[in-house]
């Protein structure tokens, strides 16, 4: 019967896919669209929000401004896709900014971009989550007044839909996504048809309200500043266009093509549904603030702002229809997906780092599903994190938003005209040289766009919470360093000599005795066929009692091997031994101390409970000192034999995981190396501090280690 962890787990995630079948899990057009395009796509929910708020403290008259930051917003977002078409074809392997960065600007550089888009990849969960329930909480008030709760179990539920599999994640996201993408386009043209040809007079509910200005000067530099603070909150809309490029490799072949495709495919409807909403906004007179309590003068009693989609849908299709709660509901639904895209690309991003030494290398295995679940795992939790520190709370969270994006942007855009002059050095066709130009181009002009956009961002949203983005990439930059350091420093100390490997001079045996049973018995027997210089049995005296016990016992047997006992006054075991050792070696540093340690396996979780672990820590102790060798002798119980060790194999065989542990002795007389303890000290033990015996000469061939 499987254990309760492994039911839950087989339920959450699905049965494990052979390593043979990862060629099923690569994705279509169809399907990679829905995947890696949710978060570019579900932004049209909230930066048409973000730009009329900003626009808001200069009162009603600012929104005029509206549609020419969302067209400043179209023309960036249009040079990052025809820049990022030349990534997916020139760096097609998956690595993405990270790889483009690494490859051509160094080693510090891609790091940099790495740590980058590691946050702004949590940062995409936590907004698009919390954005999601603030737009559900609009019509269900138990949302509203649980949105933390909500929010940490939609992260929950996202990480467990990908920890099954990307395609299966992928079939998950594509009917919502599609049916966002048809919702909002149908309500876009609808609104477009009443006014513009049908001459409807279509007004927002909030479009007769009065709003205060907040800034008391809002010409000059002021008016600039707001403008630019606008602009920026508005390339939200532009998360999500590198997940593309660090996710070709989940692509079908062929991989770049069908990339570039999804890519510009992504673009066009982006930029289509945030462009209609912006100029629906403005026929409709819509306005939206960030405090309604406060900006709004005489406003209705009790009045709850809703979404820029959701007065739109009302002013469209009428308040309370049908197609009102559907425009509502895919917005949400929309938002809670968008995460997906980072659950799709922060894993991989992962795996790449960790296959080059800056992450820790859990994060580059598959997991049951071929998935990289250890990344999915690190993802939900750091969302989870920022969630609950700022209360679910987008006004809050999205001011740390896109700063790590748009570092990454200019840095991979830097990264692709340095690769394109590389090439152009040595490249003689005229044709290929003639489309190496263009592409160089190209990518210039995204980088003056996308370095444009990262001052701005940092310069209007530093003191509003960018500078905790910024300190937090300052960190994970700096703690991928030291792990590729440590991961170096080991790969130096693990790289063999060239000389031949120096033998020891001698190899002395310590076996740990604590009863004369069976375990200690077979210890015994098998240290004497290994042929060590010399031999020794040892005890430690914790009970003046049980210790004369066992030394009767020992030559009562006749058990050809020198019994030593070490006396500890204290009751301490794992000390004791560890001096008797160390003493062992110093008389000749070239000398190995081999420990065997007798112990017993049991079938049983519970059996594990009424033993104690001395052998397992003394275990551990020991491998930290130096020229000593820990050889465990097991013994398995009867209880053992009916263990399935089919399904121990196959849990073995996944990672760690709990399976039978050799325990030593508890408290009846088993294996456990050093005598049971007693409750008081003894009086007057029969210490005996001896060396062991050496059976011939010092035979040192004189090297030195």
């Amino acid at each position: 019967m499987a254990r309760p962890a492994s039911l839950v787990k087989r339920l959450l995630v699905g049965r494990p896919f052979r390593s043979d079948r990862l060629q099923h899990t690569l994705l279509p057009k169809r399907i990679a669209l829905p995947v890696f395009a949710s978060d570019a796509l579900s932004s049209v929910a909230y930066a048409p929000d973000e730009i009329l708020l900003m626009l808001s403290f200069a009162g009603a008259s600012a929104f005029v401004f509206s549609p020419w930051i969302a067209l400043a917003v179209v023309v960036v977002m249009l040079a990052v896709v025809a820049s990022y078409r030349q990534n997916v074809y020139a760096y097609p392997s998956g690595g993405g900014d990270y790889e483009v960065a690494t490859v051509n600007l160094g080693r510090r550089a891609g790091v940099g971009v790495a740590s980058a888009l590691l946050v702004d990849y949590v940062l995409t969960v936590a907004v698009s989550v919390a954005s999601g329930v603030a737009n559900l909480g609009a019509v269900i008030p138990f949302v509203a007044t649980h949105k933390v709760a909500v929010a940490v179990a939609a992260v929950v539920l996202l990480a467990a839909v990908n920890l099954r599999g990307i395609k299966e994640s992928g079939t998950t996201f594509a009917i919502p996504t599609y049916g966002f993408m048809i919702v909002i386009v149908g309500m876009i043209l609808t609104g477009l048809v009443r006014v513009v040809l049908l001459g409807h007079d279509l007004r927002a509910p909030s479009a007769d309200l009065v709003i205060a200005t907040e800034w008391s000067d809002t010409t000059g530099w002021a008016m600039a500043f707001l403008l630019l603070r606008s602009f920026s909150s508005g390339c939200a809309a532009l998360t999500g266009v590198e997940t593309i490029s660090n996710g070709v490799p989940a692509f079908r072949a062929p991989k770049s093509r069908n990339a570039a495709t999804t890519l510009l495919m992504l673009g066009a409807v982006a930029v289509t549904m945030l462009v209609g909403i912006v100029w629906l906004a403005r026929l409709t007179g819509l306005q939206f603030v960030e405090d309604p309590a406060r900006q709004i003068v005489g406003g209705p009693d009790g009045y709850v702002q809703k979404t820029v989609t959701a007065q739109l849908g009302e002013t469209i299709f009428g308040s309370g229809s049908l197609l009102l709660f559907v425009v509502v509901g895919v917005t949400a639904l929309i938002l809670f997906l968008a995460a997906n895209t980072a659950f799709t690309g922060f894993p991989v991003l992962g795996s790449i780092l960790a296959q080059d030494r800056y992450l820790p290398r859990q994060l580059h295995t598959r997991g049951d599903r071929l998935a990289f679940s250890n990344g999915i795992l690190f993802l939900a939790g750091f969302a989870i994190m920022l969630i609950i520190g700022f209360q679910a709370e987008v006004t809050k969270l999205i001011q740390l938003y896109i700063v790590g994006v748009f570092v990454s942007f200019t840095l991979s855009q830097a990264g692709m005209i340095r690769h394109w002059n590389r090439y152009l050095r040595v490249e003689r066709d005229q044709q290929v040289r003639r489309q190496m130009i263009r592409s160089r181009a190209i990518n210039s002009f995204g980088m003056a766009m996308t370095a444009t956009v990262l001052v701005i961002v940092v310069v209007t949203k530093f003191l509003l919470g960018a500078w905790i983005a910024i300190a937090a990439m300052a960190m994970i930059y700096l703690v991928m360093l030291g792990i590729r350091r440590h991961y170096d420093r080991v790969a130096v100390e693990l790289t063999p000599d060239e000389g031949r490997p120096v033998k020891p001079a001698r190899n002395h045996a310590v076996v740990l005795v604590s009863k004369v049973h069976q375990p200690t018995l077979r210890a015994i027997a098998y240290a004497q066929v290994t042929r060590p210089d010399s031999l020794t049995a040892v005890t430690v005296n914790v009970d003046d009692k049980d210790t004369r016990r066992l030394q009767a016992e020992w030559e009562r047997r006749d058990v050809p091997v020198a019994l030593t006992v070490i006396d500890s006054p204290y009751r301490e075991i794992t000390r004791p031994i560890l001096n008797y050792v160390a003493g062992v070696r110093r008389s000749s540093p070239r000398d190995v101390v081999t420990v065997f340690i007798p112990e017993y396996v049991v079938g049983h979780w519970w059996e594990n409970l009424l033993h104690n672990q001395s052998a397992l820590r003394l275990k551990g102790r020991l491998l930290f000192e130096p020229g000593v060798m820990v050889t465990s002798v097991p013994w398995q119980l009867v209880s053992t034999e009916g263990k399935d060790l089919d399904r121990l194999d196959e849990t073995l065989s996944r990672g760690p995981a709990r399976g039978p542990r050799v325990t030593p002795g508890g408290p009846e007389p088993a294996n456990d190396p050093e005598p049971a303890n007693s409750p008081e000290p003894a009086n007057d033990p029969p210490t005996v501090f001896a060396p062991p015996p050496r059976s011939g000469p010092d035979q040192s061939d004189g090297g030195t280690r």
